[in-house]
């Protein structure tokens, strides 16, 4: 399973589900990192820094600094989806497919409607 590190934007009860999953996921708030506007550029250092692929809606930031630091540790961007197990099962199937994440850049969008 996979090691995440969730910026203090994603949603909670996503990242309860991807426990459920077995996912070891960290949490901005539960490393001391919530609230103090840290930057996107330091967001990922500590993710790589913790051997961990940020988990992120931040979709323009993330992939700049994709584009820009390509030795990361995974990359996961998500569109919003109300539908929060929906959202945490296709997290789970696209990070399960892709086996290691370093240096990949992973898309979760909603199904269309």
């Amino acid at each position: 399973m996979a090691s995440l590190y969730a910026d203090e934007n994603f949603p909670l009860p996503i990242v309860e589900l991807l426990r459920s999953f077995g996912h070891d996921v960290l949490t901005a708030r539960e490393a001391g990192q919530s609230g103090l506007r840290i930057p996107d550029e330091e967001v990922l250092t500590f993710a790589i820094s913790n051997q961990r692929a940020v988990l992120t809606r931040n979709w323009t930031d993330f992939i700049r600094l994709h584009r820009l630091q390509p030795e990361h540790t995974g990359i996961i961007i998500c569109k919003e989806d109300l539908d929060t197990e929906r959202q945490a099962t296709r997290i789970n199937e696209a990070i399960s497919n892709e086996g290691d994440l370093r240096g990949k850049l992973i898309r979760v969008i909603r199904p269309p409607r």
